[in-house]
């Protein structure tokens, strides 16, 4: 499982094979069957996790008691509840995993330590980081500056093997609408 991280990590800065090896014991490969939770709300988040195989979201329950996905996680993409995972506090999200999932999970206690051994893995994360919030970014402004089905549509044309992996009332809850607006949206095509 390891080498599809290796790999992702490769993209951005050069580990080589020694350096893989001084990395692997701060990885700890998991499962998560679908619907199962990496993360529950009230509990701390103790990890980041790189996704191997399958598909995780990160969502909170709002004022009305709905589901709100703010980030799926599929293949060589991270998730986690940074706010968390980083200040060790309670978390109001929940990380579930949408389809049967394979991580990689880095615990938050071990990455002082993973980062003095390995510290270009530092700027790794940075850039990890810059893309997610350039994702975030550009989210909340498509939820502001396009309808729904403008908001859909383009999703559906930038991920399209994504639309089809994840449930329906999941899906909407990323865009911003209910599932059976969704319904509607499909049945225009």
């Amino acid at each position: 499982m390891a080498s599809a991280l290796y790999k992702h990590i490769n993209k951005f800065i050069n580990l080589n094979k020694d350096e893989q090896e001084v990395l692997a014991p701060f990885l700890q490969p998991l499962s998560v069957k679908k619907k199962g939770f990496l993360l529950e709300g009230g509990q701390t988040c103790r990890a980041n996790y790189f996704v191997v195989k399958g598909c995780l979201r990160l969502y909170f329950i709002d004022i009305k008691g709905a589901e709100q996905t703010t980030q799926f996680a599929i293949e060589n993409w991270w998730i986690t509840d940074l706010t968390s995972f980083l200040f060790q506090e309670h978390s109001e999200f929940y990380i579930q995993a949408a389809e049967p999932t394979d991580v990689i999970a880095i615990g938050n206690n071990q990455y002082e330590e993973m980062f003095h051994q390995l510290p270009k893995l530092e700027r790794y994360f940075r850039l990890i980081l810059q893309k997610n919030h350039q994702a975030s970014q550009r989210r909340i402004k498509f939820l502001y500056s396009q309808t729904a089905e403008e908001r859909y549509r383009n999703f559906n044309r930038l991920f399209p093997e994504f639309v089809q992996r994840v449930p329906q009332y999941m899906l909407a809850s990323y865009l911003g609408f209910t599932p059976e607006f969704l319904s509607k949206i499909r049945a225009k095509k």
